[in-house]
C-alpha cells in the first residue's frame, strides 16, 4: 500500500497561523519535505518546526540554480523538479505518508504545485490551504484589501515594468509579490501608473521581523524576497502602529546577546541609545541610528516614543539587562504619561550574573542588588539599605560604585559594612566583564582599596557564609546554618 501525498500550507510566517489540520498532518507524517535554496534555510520548515515529532524523516529539496547561474534555467529547474518528485515517490512507494511544506498556500506561487503536477495521477493526495502572504500583509497593515465591487489583481513583480504599469492602472486594488531584485521595476511601474502614493510595503508579515511603510519611502537595496507591495482598498489604510522595544545587550561580549535580542535589533527600523552601547550593535542598511550621551535617559525615552508614534519600530538599547538600573524603567515611566505607545522589554544578561559566573557562584544564596549612585536618590537612603543588607547577612551586588564625580561612596560603603562583617569577608571585583579589558579580582572587605574601583566595575560583597577555595573559586552555599 502506497503512502499519501499532502501539500500543506503553513501560512506567512507566524507559527500560530498554521491551521489545526495542517499542524495535525505535520505531526503525524512519516516524511517532512521542504524546498530550500543552496544556503539550506527554509522559512516553511522554520514555521512548521513546533509541530514536528521525533523520528520523522526530513527530506530537503535543494534548488540547484538561480536565474543568475545559468542560461538554461527552465531546463535545469524542470530536471530538479523531476528528481525531487522521484525522491518523494520513493517514500510514497514504501508506504510512507509525505507532507510537503509550503510557505503561505501550496497553490499560491508555491513550489508544492510542481510536485503535485508530477505525482497527483499516481498517488492519493490532499492539499491543505494556508494563509497567504497577501492576507497576512493586509492584516498587519490594518486595512481591507477590497470592498464592495472593487477588483483585486495579484501580480508577480517579475513582469516587465510597462506591463505592470498597465495592469496597475486598470485595477482598483493590487498585491505585487516576488519583490527583492524586482523592487526597482515595481516602484517604476507604480509611479508610471500614478499609484505610487497609495502603495504600501510590507516585509515578513506576521513574523517578529515584520516591517511596513509607504512604499515610496523604502530603500531598494534593503528589500528581501519575502516582502510584498500592496495597493489596498481606496479607503484610507490604518496608519501602521509603531512600538518601542527596550533591548538588553548583555555586559559586553556578543556571545551574551540572546537570540531574541539579536532578532529585535535586526527587525528595528530605528535604534536609540547611549553612543557607547549603540556602537556595539552592527549596522544594518536602511536602519536609522540615534545616539546620545549617558545622562539623558528621560529625553532618550521621549525621543524613542515619538519615533514610534510616527509608525517606526524602535529599539532602545541598554547594556546588561534593561530592567536593572537601566533604560526599561526610564522608557516605561515616560510611556506611562500618555500610554499611547506599546513598550516591550527584552531581557539581557546583567552584570551581577556575569561577574558571579566568572568568579564561581557567589550569588548562590539570598542576595541584594544596590546601586551606589546618588544621582537619583540620596546617599542616606543608600546607606540605610546597605546597613539593612549587612544586618540581614545578605550577599550584596554593587552597581555604579564610583565615577569621576563620585569618589567617596566605595570607602563609605566599606566602612559601613565592616561594622557588621569581618574584614576577611570575600569581595569579588569584576571590571569590564565581557569586554577586552576584563579583569576578575578576589580580595577581602578589609583590603578593598576605593581608588582601584571605577564605573566599569561591579562588586560582589560576600556574606558570612561565602567561601573562597584554594583555587580562588568563590561560592555561597545554598544552605544557611540553623
Amino acid at each position: 500500500m502506497t503512502g499519501k501525498l499532502y501539500g500543506v500550507g503553513v501560512g506567512p510566517g507566524d507559527p500560530e497561523l498554521v491551521t489545526v489540520k495542517a499542524a495535525r498532518l505535520i505531526h503525524d507524517a512519516d516524511v517532512i519535505a521542504f524546498h530550500s535554496a543552496r544556503h539550506g534555510r527554509s522559512n516553511a520548515k522554520t514555521v512548521a518546526a513546533p509541530y514536528f515529532r521525533d523520528g520523522q524523516i526530513m527530506e530537503q529539496l535543494v534548488y540547484p540554480v538561480t536565474t543568475e547561474d545559468t542560461d538554461d534555467y527552465q531546463g535545469e529547474i524542470d530536471a530538479f523538479y523531476e528528481e525531487a518528485a522521484a525522491t518523494l515517490a520513493a517514500h510514497l512507494d514504501a508506504g510512507r505518508d509525505v507532507v510537503v511544506l509550503a510557505a503561505g498556500d501550496p497553490f499560491f506561487y508555491g513550489s508544492y504545485m510542481h510536485m503535485h503536477k508530477r505525482l497527483k495521477d499516481r498517488y492519493e493526495w490532499e492539499v491543505v490551504p494556508g494563509v497567504t502572504s497577501v492576507s497576512g500583509a493586509s492584516a498587519v497593515l490594518g486595512t481591507p484589501l477590497v470592498e464592495r465591487d472593487e477588483v483585486l489583481t495579484i501580480l508577480p513583480g517579475t513582469l516587465p515594468p510597462d506591463e505592470l504599469a498597465s495592469r496597475l492602472a486598470d485595477t482598483d486594488c493590487a498585491a505585487i509579490l516576488k519583490l527583492g531584485r524586482t523592487f526597482g521595476n515595481v516602484r517604476e511601474a507604480l509611479e508610471a501608473s500614478g499609484r505610487l502614493d497609495g502603495a504600501w510595503y510590507v516585509e515578513r508579515a506576521t513574523t517578529t521581523r515584520q516591517k511596513m511603510s509607504p512604499l515610496a519611502d523604502v530603500d531598494p537595496e534593503s528589500v528581501p524576497y519575502f516582502s510584498i507591495a500592496l495597493l489596498p482598498s481606496r479607503s484610507k489604510p490604518a496608519k501602521p502602529k509603531g512600538e518601542v522595544v527596550v533591548v538588553g545587550l548583555g555586559p559586553g561580549t556578543r556571545a551574551w546577546l540572546t537570540p531574541e535580542a539579536r532578532q529585535e535589533l535586526e527587525a528595528a527600523d530605528e535604534l536609540v541609545g547611549y553612543s557607547t552601547y549603540l556602537d556595539r550593535v552592527p549596522e544594518r542598511p536602511g536602519q536609522q541610528r540615534h545616539s546620545s550621551h549617558n545622562q539623558v535617559e528621560s529625553e532618550r525615552a521621549a525621543f524613542a516614543l515619538d519615533l514610534a508614534r510616527k509608525g517606526s519600530r524602535v529599539a532602545v538599547v541598554s547594556s546588561g539587562d534593561p530592567g536593572v538600573f537601566a533604560m526599561a524603567t526610564a522608557v516605561l515611566e515616560v510611556a506611562a504619561e500618555t500610554q499611547d505607545v506599546p513598550v516591550r522589554v527584552i531581557p539581557g544578561v546583567t552584570a551581577a550574573n556575569a561577574v558571579a559566573a566568572k568568579a564561581g557562584a557567589p550569588l548562590g544564596h539570598d542576595y541584594a542588588v544596590i546601586s551606589l549612585s546618588d544621582r537619583l536618590k540620596p546617599w542616606d537612603v543608600i546607606a540605610e539599605r546597605l546597613e539593612a543588607t549587612a544586618k540581614a547577612d545578605l550577599v550584596v551586588a554593587i552597581y555604579n560604585p564610583a565615577s569621576k564625580a563620585r569618589t567617596h561612596q566605595v570607602a563609605d560603603m566599606r566602612d559601613l559594612l565592616l561594622r557588621h562583617r569581618e574584614p576577611e569577608t570575600p569581595v569579588v571585583v569584576g571590571r569590564d566583564v565581557g569586554g577586552p579589558e576584563e579583569e576578575i579580582r578576589v580580595l577581602t572587605l578589609g583590603t578593598l582599596a576605593p581608588d582601584t574601583i571605577d564605573m566599569r566595575c561591579l562588586l560582589i560583597i560576600g556574606s558570612s557564609q561565602t567561601v573562597v577555595t584554594d583555587a580562588g573559586v568563590v561560592f555561597t552555599p545554598r544552605r544557611y546554618p540553623s
